[in-house]
């Protein structure tokens, strides 16, 4: 059935160029290559559509899932809670404020600054004398427009 589909000449072309391979070489795989040539306009027009229509649901389910992480979050503490044996009303707020969370914050800042490493912050700096060298001497560098 599938093969009454697809044209024959292209049929043909695939079967002459794989005996050629595995005349030549033996090695079938490493021969064969992409071509977009191949491809024409309107399966080109195609590809590109389903494309967009994947990346498209692949975004909104992204979004969906993140727009619903917190609900989800907070289901899942009321069902934990209510494991545990402690009373747990519909009305009642369970997230966290944001007061509640820029103190966490700053107590776990304040946390991992304690830990760091204090080095000694002496700064030596050693004057090293050098013979002197014509080289790099600044006094014979030009300083007028030579005579010609």
């Amino acid at each position: 059935m599938f093969y009454q589909s697809v044209n024959s000449d292209t049929l043909n072309t695939v079967k002459d160029t794989v005996a050629n391979i595995q005349d030549s070489s033996g090695e079938v795989f490493n021969e064969i290559g992409f071509n977009l040539d191949n491809i024409s306009s309107n399966d080109g027009i195609l590809i590109t559509i389903v494309g967009y229509i994947i990346v498209f649901c692949a975004l909104m389910l992204l979004y969906l899932f993140i727009s619903n992480l917190t609900k989800i979050l907070i289901y899942q503490q009321r069902k934990r809670l209510k494991a545990s044996g402690k009373d747990v009303e519909e009305g009642q707020e369970l997230a966290i404020t944001g007061e509640i969370n820029a103190a966490i914050a700053a107590a776990l800042f304040m946390h991992f600054a304690e830990t760091h490493d204090f080095e000694n912050t002496v700064l030596t700096i050693k004057k090293v004398q050098r013979p002197y060298s014509p080289w790099s001497s600044k006094i014979y560098g030009l300083r007028q427009f030579p005579r010609k």
